[in-house]
């Protein structure tokens, strides 16, 4: 819903769009209003993209009526970007102004650090970037431009997990108020940062949610029980996943705040995701002792001028163990996993695997299937029934039903499938082999939710090793029991505190490196409220003062606009604290601890400002 007395930005009144005789969009009526941030769900090919289109202006509706209100300034990022290759990326990103103008602009200063790590992009031309750089330079642009109405299609795509959870904070900031946000993703930790509402696209319907995507979940649950929808798989997946957020870290049930009765009546009976002893006991049975050990393994990147990864590593795998592997682009993450495949040698040491290990290994590019392969024949090449362990089968039909392929679709032809289509079923294929240790790099790419939740569903029982490189932290937190970094040091760093704890660590490594003074550590999301105060500022002595360099005005402009982004968080933690605050009055015990922490944002808050002005004085 839009915030109350604001204008609706775009209107849509019983939109119609068909593609041949598949109707996406049967008598659709919606609107954005100001400071809306809507998340788009829904199944590859449902319709989503499609609707951004028509939402946009990009294609016209069949039937019905778009409206867009006067002088609206909208920006839209699709699937393929119109980057001219000649020019430079700094032209692109905000026009024919000098790149010292550039560099002493807060907002590119902002945007540019937080999808690059720095200026340094700025001065090289478009068309030398892969297609990840580029897409993140259309994201770059928009962002600078900050329309009345920004529209993404997948924006989390290329970005690794300091750039999600950068772009999460950028767009729900407080100086976005008052400007509307329309995403498709299935990023769901992203969602639930971002939206304040959900909308599902589903049988040329669209369904509208309050929230983001945990409280979209219960709220669908409720729905389809309500409705008595005869879909007994489907809506146990569902209460599936509420019981996994209910139950989970209260990190991930902070932000939508769920209706708790209603909630828990819905997984009264829901066991846990996953019996976490009995799988590791099975693991062992079929995987035995050993599944990976290395002794003293370093581990090189290809090529002629090869970058350490690890050094002189002691490590072990073992049977039943679920490992989330986190680093940044570059890090070495998928050189890791060639390791443990062996198709990547170590430069010393060695691997040793487990002679019981049958091992599948998905790769960021989709293998190469038989065009003239129906679905159903691709999948019933490899097998055609599997044993999910625990006394489950279940047919090769079956699995493809799973993953969406219903109907006549498993007789499609491999040829005629879409890139996404062909990514299940290479997933397919890999667990009909049965394999008793899972690779999975970027599993999450070109999936949509339902069928992620499918995946996570059937990897909940499955008794074996599994190792998980992503940039999706939700899909990591919900299928792996541990996360490990790799922090360019040449070790496998144990992050009890997940993704959030690399977050954090990392933000201290680049302050380490670049020398700069007197920054708190309030990078990470604040802790629930009730979970104790966030940890107080640690604080160095400031260097002397003496005359700035080039460099020493850089790293103070990096300072300066580090300290503005910690301003921002600390606001919006104190803004959740009065809401808290509000909506548990008459408990004075609560009420007295979160006050203790709103008065320790207060002190970081000054420790920063102060900071802030010091920074802004080196930056001149």
């Amino acid at each position: 819903m839009a915030p109350r007395g604001s204008r609706n930005l775009v209107n849509l009144e019983q939109v119609q769009k068909s593609y041949g005789t598949r109707m996406l969009l049967d008598g659709v009526s919606l609107g954005v209003g100001e400071g809306e941030r809507v998340g788009v769900v829904g199944r590859n090919g449902d319709g989503k993209t499609t609707l951004l289109r028509v939402l946009t202006g990009g294609e016209e509706p069949d039937g019905g009526r778009v409206s867009h209100a006067g002088g609206l300034h909208l920006g839209l990022l699709s699937q393929v970007d119109d980057l001219d290759p000649a020019a430079t990326v700094g032209e692109v990103v905000v026009g024919d102004a000098e790149v010292h103008e550039w560099a002493g602009d807060a907002a590119v200063r902002d945007v540019m650090t937080g999808l690059f790590g720095s200026l340094d992009t700025l001065d090289r031309v478009v068309g030398q970037l892969s297609g990840g750089e580029r897409r993140r330079v259309a994201l770059a642009r928009l962002l600078v431009a900050d329309p009345d109405l920004l529209v993404l299609d997948e924006p989390t795509n290329h970005l690794d997990v300091e750039g999600i959870a950068w772009l999460a904070a950028h767009l729900a900031s407080p100086s976005r108020r008052g400007k509307a946000l329309v995403v498709v993703t299935h990023d769901r930790w992203f969602l639930d940062e971002v939206a304040t509402t959900t909308w599902e696209v589903a049988g040329g319907q669209v369904y509208a949610y309050d929230g983001g995507y945990s409280a979209y979940v219960l709220a669908r649950a409720e729905r389809e029980r309500v409705a008595a929808f005869d879909e007994a798989r489907r809506t146990n997946l569902l209460r599936k996943e509420l019981a996994w957020l209910r139950r989970g870290p209260p990190a991930r049930t902070s932000k939508p705040q769920f209706r708790i009765d209603a909630a828990n009546a819905l997984i009264a009976a829901e066991p846990e995701p996953r019996d976490s002893v009995a799988l590791m006991r099975f693991a062992s049975a079929r995987l035995g002792r050993t599944v990976f050990e290395l002794d003293g393994v370093t581990l090189t990147t290809p090529g002629e001028h090869p970058r350490v990864l690890l050094d002189g590593l002691d490590w072990i795998l073992g049977p039943g163990d679920r490992l989330g592997l986190v680093g940044v682009n570059g890090s070495g993450k998928t050189t890791v996993l060639r390791l443990l495949a062996g198709a990547h040698a170590p430069a010393a040491g060695r691997l040793v695997t487990g002679s019981t290990v049958r091992l599948a290994y998905l790769s960021q590019e989709v293998r190469e299937l038989d065009p003239a392969l129906r679905v159903l024949e691709s999948v019933e090449q490899v097998s055609r029934s599997v044993d999910l362990g625990g006394g489950r089968s279940m047919t090769a039909s079956q699995l493809c039903e799973r993953f969406g392929f219903t109907g006549d679709k498993q007789w499609t032809p491999v040829g005629e499938l879409s890139g996404g289509e062909r990514r299940r079923l290479q997933l397919l294929r890999l667990l009909m082999d049965e394999p008793n240790v899972l690779l999975l790099d970027e599993p999450t790419n070109d999936l949509d939710i339902e069928t992620l939740t499918a995946l996570e569903d059937l990897l909940d029982g499955w008794p074996g090793t599994l190792v998980v490189v992503s940039h999706d932290r939700y899909f990591v937190e919900r299928t792996t029991d541990t996360v490990v970094a790799l922090m360019g040091d040449g070790r496998l760093t144990g992050l009890v505190g997940g993704v959030e704890e690399y977050l954090v660590r990392r933000a201290q490594a680049e302050r380490a490196t670049l020398g700069i003074s007197r920054v708190p550590d309030v990078v990470a999301v604040a802790a629930p409220a009730g979970n104790g105060a966030p940890a107080g500022p640690k604080t160095t002595d400031a260097r002397p003062a003496a005359t700035a360099s080039a460099a020493e005005v850089r790293v103070a402009r990096k300072d300066l606009q580090r300290v503005e982004r910690a301003l921002e968080r600390l606001t919006t933690q104190e803004g959740a604290l009065h809401g808290e605050m509000a909506a548990h009055s008459t408990d004075y015990e609560r009420v007295a601890a979160l006050h203790a922490q709103l008065r320790d944002i207060a002190a970081e808050k000054a420790v920063l400002e102060e900071q802030w002005l010091e920074a802004a004085e080196r930056a001149e």
